[in-house]
């Protein structure tokens, strides 16, 4: 039913023309929307635990979706739909060599994006401008916060899908300036920690 609503959604948002929320008519495979249904529930049943998060509000991430495509989702929980989506770089640690093959760390110094849920916190103003701060909550993201791991933009990532690899990060999720001012409304208005969940 999940699969079947968020199809439905996409398919009226593509005939009524609705670009506010899509800068383009992008096709989101079954296996994206059930990987992105999988991790849904995972973050409602952590939520419902958790009374700290939007329970709202959270952004996905999906690494096995090529960096030149849109794969990071701005999702409504309320209403089981996805509200926006943009490009996001991936650390250039996480190159295999492999074309659509990554591979992730929490090390530091690893240059990798690492996979897991993080709680977006506050605002600081850093080398790339405006950034909010990450906190891993799972094995696999925990030195987020010593790694300086943040969510920020960058001119270097293109605004429109492109049909090749766009640049790298050094582990962070990085992504265009336009995109990052409409997410960034989401942050600044919520008065709890919105969830990213990064997965491949």
């Amino acid at each position: 039913m999940k699969i079947f609503s968020l199809l439905l959604f996409m398919t009226l948002g593509v005939l009524t023309g609705s670009k506010h929320y899509y800068k383009n008519e992008t096709t989101i495979t079954s296996l994206e929307i059930e990987r992105i249904n999988t991790r849904v529930t995972e973050i409602r049943n952590m939520i419902s635990i958790d009374p700290k998060y939007n329970t709202k509000i959270a952004f996905f991430v999906d690494m096995r979706i090529p960096s030149g495509k849109n794969r990071f989702f701005v999702y409504d929980l309320v209403n089981n739909k996805i509200l926006d989506q943009g490009l996001v770089a991936h650390g250039s640690g996480s190159e295999t060599g492999v074309k659509g093959s990554l591979k992730f760390s929490n090390t530091p110094n690893s240059n990798c994006t690492a996979l897991g849920r993080y709680a977006i916190g506050k605002c600081y103003k850093g080398g790339f401008g405006k950034a909010y701060r990450l906190s891993g909550l799972d094995e696999t993201n925990n030195n987020a916060l010593s790694r300086a791991i943040v969510l920020h933009y960058y001119s270097a990532v293109p605004y429109d899908e492109q049909d090749y690899y766009i640049s790298n990060s050094h582990g962070c999720p990085m992504v265009n300036e336009q995109f990052f001012k409409r997410i960034e409304k989401y942050i600044d208005t919520s008065k709890s920690n919105i969830i990213l969940d990064i997965y491949y």
